[in-house]
C-alpha cells in the first residue's frame, strides 16, 4: 500500500499548484487535486513555496488548520465516492449533497466523519470501522 510521508503530500500539492499555474499537463490525480485547490483559494499562499510548505507547522497547539490535510481529505473522499468504498458512501454523499445543495459542503460534512473514524481507529488500535463511518454520514443526511 502506498503511504506517502508528510513531505510527499506537501510536495504533491505544491507541484500540482505550480503545474496548474504554469499551464503544464496534469495527471488525472493532479487534475482532481487542482479542482479542490481551486475551491480553496485561501490555501494559495501555503502552496506557492515548497520550502515554506515543508517547514510549516500545523500542530494543534498553533491553532491553524492544515491545508495539506484538508486537501488530502478531499482527495480521499473523492476516491471513496468514485469507487463506492466503503459501500454506501456514494449514495450517502449524493443524499447529503442534495440536502445541503452543495457537493463541497457535503465533502466537509463527510470530512468530519472521516476524521472521527480515523481518530477512533488510532486510539483503539483497531482498523477503521467503515460501517460506523457510513452511518455517521447518513445521520447528517
Amino acid at each position: 500500500m502506498f503511504t506517502p510521508s508528510q513531505d510527499d503530500v506537501r510536495r504533491f500539492f505544491c507541484a500540482t499548484y505550480d503545474k496548474h499555474r504554469s499551464g503544464a499537463i496534469l495527471s488525472p490525480l493532479e487534475a482532481i487535486a487542482r479542482d479542490w485547490i481551486a475551491q480553496h483559494p485561501e490555501y494559495a499562499s501555503a502552496l506557492e513555496d515548497i520550502d515554506s510548505a515543508l517547514a510549516a507547522d500545523y500542530s494543534v497547539e498553533r491553532g491553524q488548520s492544515n491545508p495539506f490535510l484538508h486537501l488530502s481529505m478531499h482527495l480521499s473522499i473523492a476516491e471513496q465516492i468514485s469507487i463506492d468504498q466503503p459501500p454506501g458512501i456514494r449514495a450517502a454523499f449524493l443524499t447529503l449533497a442534495r440536502k445541503l445543495d452543495s457537493e463541497h459542503e457535503a465533502h466537509h460534512q463527510i470530512m468530519e466523519c472521516l476524521g472521527e473514524m480515523m481518530w477512533t481507529a488510532q486510539r483503539s488500535g483497531l482498523p477503521p470501522d467503515g460501517m460506523t463511518y457510513i452511518e455517521n454520514v447518513r445521520r447528517r443526511c
